[in-house]
């Protein structure tokens, strides 16, 4: 069976992001263009990864994701020493859309973070 699962480095800093608040979100439509309803909560753990997949078995479909990063709360514990960041934040929440198209694979979408910038890619 497939499942999804996710993992949060923060570059700036050199580890894993822990404590940082996400959300999985699924479209209710086929195209991802319209609503959205929300699947499952959690937060990273000290190595940036949650506990448990965010999906499998039976809850593991084909469709259109959205992973929201609250990474504007997750910044401001970490980086946020006096004048360290700017207000409003250069990043806030990341909200990242994506296609699951094989429900027997297992689908990785890491998030590599920094205050200034991030980047994602199909892991494994």
């Amino acid at each position: 069976m497939g499942r999804l699962t996710t993992h949060v480095l923060d570059t700036a800093l050199g580890r894993p992001a822990d404590g940082l608040a996400l959300t999985l979100w699924r479209a209710r439509g086929q195209a991802g263009d319209g609503d959205f309803e929300q699947i499952c909560s959690a937060v990273t753990n000290a190595d940036g990864r949650v506990d448990a997949p965010l999906l499998e078995g039976d809850a593991f479909k084909p469709g259109i994701y959205e992973l929201r990063f609250e990474a504007g709360a997750y910044l401001r514990a970490r980086h946020g020493t006096a004048g360290a960041l700017p207000d409003p934040l250069f990043l806030d929440v990341i909200p990242l859309r994506f296609g699951i198209a094989e429900p027997q694979a297992h689908y990785h979408v890491p998030l590599l973070l920094s205050p200034y910038g991030y980047s994602t890619y199909r892991g494994s």
